[in-house]
């Protein structure tokens, strides 16, 4: 009998994941709980490790001594050390393109609530406040500047859905893509020229806070920034500067750079951000897929085949 150990999930129960293991004769086992002691103490006897948030560090590997294969149940890598990985023959998988439509749908829910003030003005009126002339003043979204840090699969999803809607698309990528929109070379320029900024890129060494104060400072001060990939691509602290300096209008985040963040604390308390519990991903379309492929990988690799979305393999 092989052990799988998932160390976390958002969903009800696991009666699919047990279902789907059943069928290579697979016992799938839960930690007391999600902290580096208590997944080191649950695998010294798994085979695989199904994972979403939390830390699967090199101290939790290597007491996983039997393990052969990491499945992330998402698609950023960013909770496994893949260095160790690597060294030690650990294949890691992920689901890249479970949630593209959700998070797209999300991050233009974030930009036309932004742009039209619908959170705003629902905060106002739950306060008593019925005024339409309250904060900045109004613009037609149709014809203003979306710029995309990141044309990949989510970023050009979120690209056609906004320029269907009107929306003038131009972005930033590490080099130019095929693609109807416009190729902007300098990260700085697309900071300078866009309406709304829309982060769509992984977090690694490179990416960690690419977004600080000076380009917190190149945007316009009528410019919006969104984050639906990861909260550590961002500042926030230079970001709760850029606002409180009315240095750009507002921001809408998805993601934090600590996960639950302390909602008491600068920026989320400002009345021009909003914040969702990092639920882009979610429908019952997305969970349901992500679960499904994450375990089928699992399951090719304990049956000696080669997992569909080998990452390191």
């Amino acid at each position: 009998m092989f052990k799988v150990l998932i160390t976390d999930y958002p969903w009800p129960d696991l009666a699919l994941e047990r279902k789907m293991l059943k069928c290579i004769d697979a016992e799938l086992i839960e930690p007391a709980g999600a902290s580096e002691a208590e997944l080191i103490a649950a695998v010294p006897d798994v085979d695989a490790v199904l994972t979403t948030w939390a830390n699967v560090s090199s101290n939790v590997l290597a007491a996983a001594s039997k393990c052969q294969i990491v499945s992330r149940m998402g698609i950023g890598l960013d909770n496994i050390d893949l260095e160790y990985c690597r060294e030690s023959g650990i294949t890691v998988t992920n689901v890249p393109s479970y949630c593209e439509i959700e998070v797209a749908e999300h991050t233009l829910a974030l930009i036309f609530s932004l742009g039209r003030k619908v959170a705003q003005f629902h905060l106002q009126t739950k306060a008593n406040t019925y005024d339409l002339q309250a904060g900045p003043l109004l613009r037609r979204m149709e014809g203003q500047t979306l710029g995309i840090v990141g044309l990949g699969s989510i970023g050009s999803v979120v690209a056609n859905k906004a320029a269907a809607l009107g929306l003038n698309v131009q972005y930033h990528n590490r080099s130019p893509k095929e693609s109807p929109y416009l190729y902007v070379e300098s990260l700085d320029e697309l900071l300078r020229t866009s309406d709304y900024i829309s982060l769509h890129v992984p977090l690694n060494d490179d990416t960690r806070q690419m977004i600080g104060r000076a380009e917190l400072q190149a945007m316009k001060p009528t410019g919006y920034l969104i984050n639906t990939s990861r909260g550590g691509l961002l500042d926030h602290k230079a970001l709760t500067l850029a606002l409180q300096h009315n240095e750009i209008a507002g921001a809408a985040l998805d993601v934090q750079d600590q996960e639950p963040p302390d909602l008491a604390t600068l920026p989320y308390r400002l009345e021009n951000v909003i914040v969702t519990p990092h639920a882009a991903f979610l429908s019952v379309e997305s969970l349901e897929l992500l679960r499904i492929q994450a375990v089928e990988q699992v399951v090719a690799k304990l049956s000696g085949n080669t997992p569909k979305h080998t990452v390191i393999g």
